[in-house]
């Protein structure tokens, strides 16, 4: 069930409200727990047992970590904890991984002549990358001692399956929602004006910016096997460039809305990343919560920046290999993720990670990012590794030629109006971000008029179109 669907919109959502307002107000949780787990078996049938299995080991574990029968046997309690965070690992492994491992194994013993192996192929479960790092961040916060496990099993449920953010985040932290868990003490009308407009907000950058420029992209890239004209080619990597970050933050968008209006603060997954002055500032700004994960779980435990420059580099290059592979067992994620991770050690070699000093260069090395960003977005994109570098062949080397008929027929009117304007936004200042400040209850006139403009006019307009089965699922669903 996608939030951008006439039944999440007209239905699904308007139900859960109401059921949350009608009930006394300490019913929340099993409200949006009961709530969760339709919304998650609407999508995912069967594998809801998978959600439910590592809800009730991951629920067992932290109660095992914090237990005074324990706390005296550092040793028992380490091996619970391994034991636990390998469950987690292995169950995304066979799930997500199981059949890319055997494809290339199955390509091996072709080419040694042994001839072919067994493929294994797996559906993959929704939302299975963000609910199994919820689950390994909760475990080791448990263990670390820097929150205690959680024993009521419905406000454990509703941290792991809250709706909002299960099936692409953003990825939260138990110790940023436990508070907030058991603080049932709530201004339902304020939350509603707080979170409407955010979530209003994120719907049209989905269904109005994101979906328009959809068509382009994937019209360019069905041509990226094959001969494919510089125009063409770089009017796909752009589109594809703002439909990803439109989509993406626009869903953020809309799961910060939603948890506001049930009463909880979500964190901020975005900050204008197209802003950045740099790759490591790029990080910094696009999916902030996925970042800190992986600095605050991988990063740090491997060493950090502790013990000099070398180790610095290879546990930067460690952690965007696995970025890579987290959103994808393909080797265009893993390329990807090898990118990004050589691009920011190369920008700490050079010194380029630091913040520029004049305004010229300020705009040099923004331009000089975002440049950056797209040929990456090329790896992310791309269905082969074949494929990507046609694109990419064709963007660096002049290949003559008009548009595609079918990337111009994809690239009308309209969508170019909507392609120019969503460039000229990412050509605005690097802050503020509109999503915050468009939850606020009071601010600035251009602010009140922004949030007016996003509740009576955007989101109507989204509304129509999704009406007219104009949407298409959000992109990070797939991973």
């Amino acid at each position: 069930m996608s939030f951008a669907s006439p039944l999440f919109l007209w239905f699904f959502m308007p139900a859960t409200l109401l059921a949350s307002w009608a009930l006394p107000r300490r019913h929340r949780n099993a409200v949006v727990a009961a709530a969760s787990l339709l919304f998650y078996a609407w999508g995912a049938g069967p594998h809801t047992l998978l959600l439910l299995s590592a809800v009730v080991v991951n629920y067992g574990a932290g109660i095992g970590l914090d237990s005074a029968r324990l706390r005296d046997r550092p040793r028992a309690r380490r091996g619970v904890l391994l034991a636990t965070v390998g469950w987690n690992v292995a169950m995304l492994a066979v799930w997500k991984y199981a059949g890319f491992a055997t494809e290339q194994i199955d390509a091996l013993t072709s080419a040694l002549g042994l001839g072919h192996s067994p493929i294994v192929t797996l559906a993959l479960p929704i939302g299975i990358s963000f609910f199994t790092f919820h689950h390994l961040s909760y475990v080791v916060d448990v263990y670390r001692g820097s929150t205690p496990a959680q024993r009521s099993p419905v406000r454990f449920v509703t941290y792991i399956a809250m709706f909002p953010q299960l099936i692409a985040g953003p990825i939260v932290r138990y110790h940023e929602i436990a508070e907030q868990l058991g603080d049932t003490a709530r201004d339902r009308l304020g939350d509603l004006a707080a979170g409407f407009p955010r979530f209003a907000l994120g719907l049209a950058k989905k269904v109005i910016v994101a979906d328009s420029l959809a068509s382009v992209a994937d019209a360019a890239f069905a041509h990226a096997g094959g001969p494919i004209n510089t125009p063409t080619a770089w009017l796909g990597a752009l589109a594809y460039a703002l439909q990803i970050y439109f989509d993406f933050s626009g869903y953020s968008d809309m799961a910060v809305g939603l948890g506001l209006m049930f009463g909880f603060r979500l964190p901020e997954n975005f900050a204008r990343p197209y802003s950045a002055y740099s790759i490591t500032d790029f990080w910094r700004r696009w999916h902030m919560s996925l970042s800190r994960w992986f600095r605050d779980y991988v990063y740090i435990p491997l060493g950090g920046n502790r013990g000099g420059a070398p180790k610095t580099h290879r546990n930067l290059m460690i952690i965007f290999v696995l970025c890579g592979f987290w959103h994808g067992a393909d080797w265009t994620f893993l390329v990807w993720g090898l990118y990004h991770g050589a691009l920011l050690v190369a920008e700490r070699l050079l010194g380029w990670d630091r913040p520029p000093g004049a305004a010229w260069a300020l705009v040099l090395r923004r331009g000089a990012t975002l440049l950056l960003v797209v040929v990456g977005w090329v790896f992310f994109r791309a269905e082969s590794m074949t494929e990507a570098w046609g694109m990419l062949r064709a963007m660096f080397t002049w290949q003559p030629g008009e548009l595609d008929e079918f990337v111009a027929f994809a690239a009308n009117h309209q969508r170019m109006v909507v392609f120019a304007l969503a460039l000229t936004v990412v050509a605005l200042p690097a802050s503020p971000a509109l999503g915050p400040l468009i939850q606020a209850e009071r601010g600035p006139v251009a602010v009140r008029l922004a949030r007016a403009a996003v509740t009576w006019a955007a989101a109507p307009y989204a509304a129509t179109l999704v009406a007219a089965g104009t949407f298409s699922p959000f992109l990070y669903y797939q991973f």
